[in-house]
């Protein structure tokens, strides 16, 4: 039966009518329209909501305590400055050399300093030509002194380092000289080809964004993207709703199935499409298509009216309401669990909780790019710390949720030089149309999260790790991820900035069972959508059973043979081998409506 959920926003003595989930009990016994230990609270959240909109939702507070730290190390330190400088002269001496020699020839005058691997703004042949090349080796030289002068610090705490080396290269950046015309030699050579047209199309192109922002409409080229029509499209029907999902089960499209079915757990933090794109690269499509059958989540996208929502809302209206829903319309068969990202992680706390109390529902469970284990989430971790949690909190606060815009911005800063410096490149100085494919208009169509669903998670997953330490408490009592005693497919991605492969890897260290791991080309999305026939895609992949000694993923990686092509075929047969000989496929549930449903429309 789906789970009644009562909107508390509105409901009497609060500030503005808000019911604060994380109130204390005194204060939610407290009836009085405005009690006067509210009202300091009330002012102190307001006052970081407003900042937050100027902020990004970063926490000035969380900056300052990370920069005055690395400051008051720095200061007593004489050794660490006298290094410093040490390092400062030295570097300008190379430059000097280097600019000398330029001089008489710069095609033959090996540079300074090397770009990372990774940084691919000064690979063309006009930057090597004098003054472009003092430019860059300029900006790569001082980019890699501040480097050193922000790490390396004794005394100064590990995330407060990470902030102030990361807050620093962000800051840097913004002077990278490819950002600008009188320093950019490509950016020039475009102009005098085109006579200056390219830089018309790029102010058009500022307009239409200009306009696009304030109006709040999609990228320009995402409307050729409409879920249901040119996205989304693989046939089925909505069997299932509730306040929180809909289910779709997929139409087969071979004579037989196999019996066990799959159930797929989209992260709440996207819109479930991200699996069913393009009929050429739908996993959905092509799982129905190897003879499956196939249910999916997709997930309401919340309001204001749903800030009470909690995770554990999400686990029991999402996944065990889908559970029940996929075991009516196939009985008497187990389920092949199947999680993304944070689906992934709901998928593992519903399954602990299950085999706790001695459910037996799955199959098999595969997990997509999924972390059971927060201690090392990546640069998302610089944004996770008690003053910074409270700064979110305050702004979901005001608005009983966290918005698209807040999430995608902190995602930009993690990958700044690809996803803003880059595009602001090519498309305003360059001139270039702006890129538009099924991926990337996917990826504008957001969602929001309730309030208490996002503070829940933050806190007891990211900020204290509840899950591996057995202090996640699920219907009053903690679980145990080495519960889950069914086979495990894990996949990570090499270029994942959400969910490094390193931290999914960790479920080595926790499950208590066979575990087939896949290390694929690609990022957290791309290397997902990863069908058969991509180009330039490889993988890796071992299996560990429950009682083998534990690797390390660096000697996993340099062990494990990398194979060309796309994972999708070894974890088809992975379930195959874990799967019934087919049968005829089931009747569809009772219809609500047909795929894609009407939640993915919400906006």
């Amino acid at each position: 039966m789906p789970h009644e959920i009562s909107a508390k926003a509105g409901s009497g003595g609060k500030i503005l009518g808000f019911s604060d989930p994380l109130d204390s009990p005194k204060q939610e016994a407290d009836n009085k329209p405005f009690p006067d230990t509210d009202l300091p609270e009330f002012l102190d959240r307001a006052l970081k909501a407003r900042m937050g909109k100027f902020t990004m939702g970063l926490s000035p507070a969380a900056l300052a305590g990370a920069y005055l730290d690395w400051l008051a190390h720095l200061a007593t330190s004489p050794g660490k400055q006298f290094e410093l400088s040490e390092k400062a002269f030295r570097k300008w001496m190379r430059l000097a050399r280097y600019a000398a020699t330029c001089a008489v020839n710069s095609y033959e005058t090996a540079p300074c300093i090397e770009p990372l691997p990774q940084d691919r703004r000064f690979r063309g042949d006009a930057w090597q030509k004098w003054p472009y090349n003092l430019f860059y080796q300029s900006f790569l030289l001082n980019q890699q002194w501040w480097h050193n002068a922000t790490t390396g610090v004794r005394g100064v705490t590990r995330q407060h380092e990470n902030v102030m080396e990361f807050a620093t290269r962000q800051f840097l950046d913004v002077f990278s000289p490819s950002n600008y015309f009188l320093t950019n030699p490509e950016v020039q050579e475009k102009t005098l080809e085109d006579g200056g047209q390219n830089l018309v199309r790029g102010f058009q192109n500022w307009l239409d964004d200009l306009d696009r922002l304030q109006n709040d409409k999609p990228p320009a080229g995402a409307e050729a993207y409409r879920p249901g029509h040119e996205v989304a499209v693989t046939p089925g029907k909505v069997v299932y709703r509730n306040h929180l999902i809909e289910l779709i089960q997929y139409t087969p499209t071979t004579d037989k199935v196999r019996p066990e079915p799959i159930l797929i757990v989209p992260a709440w933090i996207m819109k479930y499409y991200i699996l069913d794109l393009s009929p050429e690269n739908s996993m959905v499509k092509f799982l129905v298509d190897q003879g499956y059958t196939v249910f999916m989540i997709s997930w309401r996208n919340p309001g204001a009216e749903d800030r009470d929502l909690g995770l554990d809302d999400y686990r029991k209206m999402g996944v065990m309401d889908a559970i029940g829903a996929v075991q009516g319309v196939v009985p008497d068969q187990k389920i092949h669990g199947v999680g993304y990202c944070l689906g992934g992680t709901l998928l593992s706390i519903a399954a602990a909780a299950i085999g706790r109390d001695g459910g037996d529902p799955f199959a098999s469970l595969s997990y997509f790019a999924s972390q059971i284990d927060f201690t090392e989430p990546g640069e998302l971790q610089l944004f996770i710390n008690e003053s910074q949690l409270t700064f979110l909190e305050d702004m979901m606060w005001d608005q009983g949720y966290l918005d698209t815009t807040q999430m995608s911005g902190a995602f930009q800063m993690i990958n700044s030089v690809d996803l803003v410096w880059s595009r602001i490149l090519h498309s305003y100085l360059m001139g270039d149309e702006p890129a538009m494919f099924d991926l990337l208009a996917w990826n504008a169509d957001g969602t929001r999260m309730p309030f208490r669903m996002h503070s829940e998670y933050l806190r007891s997953l990211y900020l204290n790790n509840e899950l591996t330490e057995g202090r996640f408490v699920v219907e009053g009592r903690p679980i145990s991820v080495t519960d889950i005693r069914v086979p495990v497919f894990s996949v990570g991605t090499v270029k994942d900035h959400v969910a490094p492969w390193p931290s999914v890897y960790k479920m080595h260290l926790y499950l208590d069972t066979d575990l087939t791991f896949v290390l694929t080309s690609g990022g957290h999305n791309a290397g997902i959508v990863s069908e058969p026939g991509h180009k330039n895609r490889s993988y890796q992949i071992a299996t560990t059973r429950h009682d083998d000694r534990y690797v390390d993923p660096e000697s996993w990686a340099a062990q494990t043979p990398k194979k060309d092509g796309s994972w999708w075929l070894e974890w088809v047969s992975w379930l195959e081998e874990r799967s019934g000989k087919p049968v005829p496929p089931p009747a569809m549930g009772n219809a609500l409506a047909d795929a894609p449903g009407t939640y993915v429309h919400q906006k």
